[in-house]
């Protein structure tokens, strides 16, 4: 991991304010959502990409219902269903 020598105190509400320079570095824009991690003793802060709730990829995802799920799952669930279905 790498320091960017930038140290910045929490307000009274637990808020932290992301420098202009890293939130442009990263292209993080107002009203983008981030996820928050714990790893150890670290917190950690990421984009938030839309990923699919069963193996977590985020290509060709699709919605149903609110859920998010990818192409290949679907086909998964798809192939799932046909066989339990069958006499």
């Amino acid at each position: 991991m790498k320091s960017t020598g930038i140290v910045r105190q929490m307000d009274p509400l637990g808020r932290v304010v992301i420098p202009s320079e890293i939130r442009k570095t990263h292209g993080l824009k107002p009203k983008d959502s981030l996820e928050i991690f714990i790893d150890l003793d670290k917190i950690i802060l990421r984009k938030h990409q839309i990923s699919c709730i069963f193996c977590g990829s985020a290509d060709n995802t699709m919605s149903y219902r609110g859920k998010q799920f990818c192409r290949k799952c679907f086909q998964q669930m798809t192939r799932e269903v046909e066989l339990n279905n069958e006499p």
